[in-house]
């Protein structure tokens, strides 16, 4: 596995795959990488000849009171996963080589994007979708694979790629979890055993909705209501949104008859910020 640090490196690295014939896979990651990190690369191992994967803490999709300078780096031990994964390139870009001085283009994505963590995280989605439009063009890849736990940012991609006429594939990977049913995030480090414990709730909200929703029920309303009242179980969690959405357009829904929805939670656990979705 090579990695490569610059733009000029990787392009220089992917041609010769693509010269080779092989199909470009793509992980974007912003690194301290998982198992559901893992996950994806093996996916894209199945989806593609050549995979890459980006490790880049993205400065543009941080607000100005968010974990970015804290925000977990582990280069070293994701590069060794990353290996034993199967990737086949990492890239591992320096703020200023991807941002370089007088850069001042952004992507803004819509309707889309402003709703559930839009709401509460102003400008993070242009951000999002700024650095994976960039790393589009850099890889130039055929396939990129996203975990559906960031179930918004998926939505967000896949509507920026049909709007700009991107010729990439967008792939979502199911949600990997930790044994106790939490999805996993390199945000769970922050989280004490006890904590760790207590976010339990999430996944045992969604469930709730999610059994509810099986029974034949398309009310938005009550399907919402049976999950709050199991984050409300949990004093520990402080919810910021639990809602029924349209999966394509991440919008509130009155009822999900007819449509593909999911239901959508964020919660704070102490200092640590929380999402988890399940689709209905």
């Amino acid at each position: 596995m090579e990695v490569a640090k610059t733009i000029s490196e990787l392009r220089t690295v992917i041609k010769s795959a693509r010269q080779a014939g092989k199909a470009i896979g793509l992980v974007p990651t912003m690194g301290c990488l998982h198992a559901g990190h893992l996950s994806l690369i093996r996916r894209a191992k199945r989806e593609s000849d050549f995979v890459v994967v980006s490790i880049f803490v993205n400065p543009t999709q941080f607000g100005p009171n968010e974990d970015f300078s804290k925000y977990p780096r582990t280069l070293e031990a994701d590069i060794i996963g990353c290996a034993e994964a199967g990737a086949d390139l990492v890239f591992a870009p320096t703020t200023d080589e991807f941002y370089p001085a007088g850069a001042s283009t952004l992507i803004t994505v819509g309707s889309v994007a402003e709703k559930l963590c839009g709401e509460f995280r102003p400008g993070h989605f242009q951000g999002v979708a700024t650095v994976v439009a960039m790393l589009f063009h850099a890889v130039q890849c055929d396939v990129a694979i996203f975990g559906q736990k960031d179930l918004q940012q998926l939505a967000v991609i896949r509507q920026m790629t049909r709007d700009l006429c991107f010729p990439v594939r967008i792939i979502g990977h199911e949600t990997i979890r930790e044994t106790n049913g939490v999805a996993m995030s390199s945000r769970n480090r922050y989280l004490s055993p006890e904590q760790l414990e207590q976010a339990t709730a999430i996944p045992a909200a969604l469930a709730a909705a999610k059994a509810l929703s099986k029974t034949g029920i398309t009310d938005a309303a009550r399907l919402r209501e049976v999950a709050r009242t199991v984050i409300a179980s949990q004093p520990a969690l402080k919810p910021q949104y639990c809602e029924i959405v349209g999966l394509e357009t991440m919008t509130p829904v009155a009822s999900t008859a007819g449509q593909r929805c999911a239901i959508a939670i964020a919660c704070h656990l102490g200092s640590t910020r929380l999402i988890d979705n399940a689709l209905l």
